[in-house]
Parts: C-alpha cells; structure tokens; sequence
C-alpha cells in the first residue's frame, strides 16, 4: 500500500494560503479520481481507495503543521506502510515560486510540518514532491509569508502545476521515485 500525504492547516482562515498547497493538490488529486475524504480514526481527513489498480491512502493530517508526524505515523503503523511507499506534499519556501522538485528524503529544510514527520517517523528517507512558494519580500517575515493567502496570479500559476504534480504522482506509484524524479524534476 501507498500513502499520499498533503500537508497544510486545518480551519477555513487557513484554505487558499501558501502553506497550504499540500491539501490543495491533494484536492485536486482526489477529485480526479472522483474519491472523496472523511473524518477518520486519526486526526485527519482520509480516503483508502484503488488508483491504477494500485492500493492508496490519501492523507490530510487535520491537526496543525508541527504535529502532522503523530498523525501519519499512526496512520503508517496501521497499514504497515514503509516509509519508502509515502510521498508528501508540501510547500517550500526555498525553491522559485511555481517550481516543483520531487526527492527521496532529505532534510526539513526549517519546514515543521517535515521535521514533525521525521521526528515521529524515525527516518528522513521518504519521498518528497516539493511546492516553491519562494522566499517574501523583506520585511515579511517567512512565518507570516507562509499564512498568507496566494495573490491571484499566483493562484493561477499554482493551479497550472496541479496536472504536473498529478504526474508526479502517477509516476511514483507505477514506477517508482527515481523516474518521478527524473520525468518531473525536469518539467520543474
């Protein structure tokens, strides 16, 4: 079984902003597919269903950014999902806005919505589709920067790399992280 994790914030003043592109492409993922979330026995919103008659757990932590590794991580101990067989999507605010990069594992890269999931998980090497949101302009700090909701042009460039992302993710699922990378990272 594969896990696909968004990360983001819960709450309705937290929809549309930049921290939240996770949820937002998992969204969009799901209503591909025409799979639809629920509350579950976690702290989450998720959906268990078959994609490319490949078994998959799509995975909205519903706690806040610092405290989604408890959530995945019970999640992974239920299913017994390794971590090589998890992709995360998040934000990042080191990479140009509208980039994306899909790697393998890594550091947190000062994202606590990572380093939650590398504390609780115990390891670093899961596979990562990163989202540039680009640094801000000073004096906006990053924290703010992050909670902000995405300017229109933004919105429309993020909206355009939801497909690319979708790719991403088929081709981790069929074939694994090494051709997403390659495929994807290319098309950044």
């Amino acid at each position: 079984m594969f896990m696909i994790v968004g990360l983001g914030n819960p709450g309705q003043q937290y929809t549309g902003t930049r921290h939240n592109v996770g949820f937002m492409m998992l969204d969009y993922f799901a209503a591909k597919h025409d799979i639809t979330f629920s509350e579950s026995r976690w702290k989450a919103l998720a959906v268990k269903a078959v994609v490319w008659d490949i078994s998959i757990l799509l995975l909205k932590p519903e706690t806040f950014m610092n405290l989604s590794g408890v959530v995945v991580t019970q999640a992974v101990h239920y299913y017994k999902i390794v971590p090589e067989n998890i992709i995360v999507i998040h934000d990042d605010l080191d990479i140009e806005f509208g980039h994306l990069k899909i790697v393998s594992g890594g550091g947190d890269g000062g994202h606590k919505g990572i380093r939650s999931l590398v504390e609780h998980l115990g390891t670093k090497n899961f596979p990562r589709i990163k989202i540039g949101i680009g640094r801000p302009a000073s004096p906006i700090l990053p924290e703010k920067y992050v909670l902000g909701k995405f300017e229109p042009q933004e919105k429309e460039i993020i909206e355009q790399k939801r497909a690319v992302v979708f790719e991403g993710i088929r081709i981790f699922l069929q074939k694994g992280i090494a051709a997403a990378m390659t495929e994807i990272n290319q098309k950044g």
